[in-house]
């Protein structure tokens, strides 16, 4: 597994023209916030030894360097998913990668579904914790030395981070909620029961990746700060609403430019 990781890593760093201590995963449709950087530089993910290749529409499967807010950042554009077919490992085998390559400071967006009643379609959710309901664990087998066996999670999502991202919010207008975040393996979405019953376990969201990403990037050292676009939301069992991935993508592409401008402001700002 640490060789695997060395040698991506070592494929990287020949061929970047910089080496962030930043990184970004993009979650679905918001892959564009790429567009935002200047001096870009992709590369595939199939080139790069070991990656796994992103199947999921909207998710495009590069590996972006470039400036965003005035610093250096290293992008996923596209991210690996348990339900896609792929072990924990491999989920989040950029994460472990981005730890070679001197990231230190990690942030993940995603689409999520709301179930905490008062959140409307297209809020922004920066994340204050999260509840981990995948059936693997993605720090399971042999520990790496990159952290401890076993890792505090008592601040999974960074306090400081949260504040700045507030601050931010404040200045550019943009409203935002705060919450927890619930991981389910997914690839089908939640019944009003499943909604009920994550919301009553203390999620204000939930979704299908993010929480491995974190786990690995806590043990790895490395500050988190995580923020959910709310593309759909719960509904009362008698009427329940239909949810598709469209929809998602559509929901998640209209909260672009509040997200770039979030995570813009928050990048020059660490």
């Amino acid at each position: 597994m640490l060789e695997r990781i060395q040698e991506a890593a070592d494929f990287l760093r020949a061929r970047m023209h910089v080496c962030p201590q930043s990184a970004i995963i993009l979650g679905t449709g918001l892959g564009s916030l790429v567009q935002d950087m200047t001096d870009r530089q992709e590369i595939n993910y199939a080139d790069i030894p070991h990656f796994p290749v992103s199947t999921v529409e909207g998710h495009s499967g590069k590996l972006i360097v470039g400036r965003l807010g005035g610093k250096d950042i290293l992008a996923m554009q596209g991210r690996f998913h348990y339900y896609e077919g792929y072990s924990m490992k491999e989920v989040t085998f950029p994460v472990r990668v981005m730890r070679e390559l001197g990231v230190r400071i990690l942030f993940v967006s995603n689409a999520a579904g709301g179930t905490n009643p008062t959140f409307q379609v297209g809020d922004l959710m920066l994340i204050t914790d999260h509840i981990n309901l995948f059936p693997e664990h993605p720090l399971r087998g042999k520990n790496l030395d990159y952290g401890p066996r076993f890792p505090d999670m008592s601040e999974a999502y960074s306090k400081e981070l949260i504040a700045a991202a507030r601050q931010v919010a404040a200045e550019q207008g943009i409203p935002v909620r705060q919450g927890v975040y619930l991981g389910s393996q997914g690839p089908t979405f939640e019944t009003p029961a499943e909604y009920r019953m994550f919301h009553l376990l203390g999620a204000d969201a939930v979704g299908m990746s993010t929480v491995p990403e974190v786990i690995v990037a806590r043990h790895c050292g490395m500050r988190v700060f995580g923020v959910s676009v709310i593309t759909n939301v719960a509904t009362a069992a008698e009427a329940p609403v239909e949810a598709s991935h469209t929809e998602v993508q559509l929901a998640a592409d209209a909260a672009q430019p509040r997200m770039t401008t979030l995570m813009k402001e928050l990048i020059n700002r660490i």
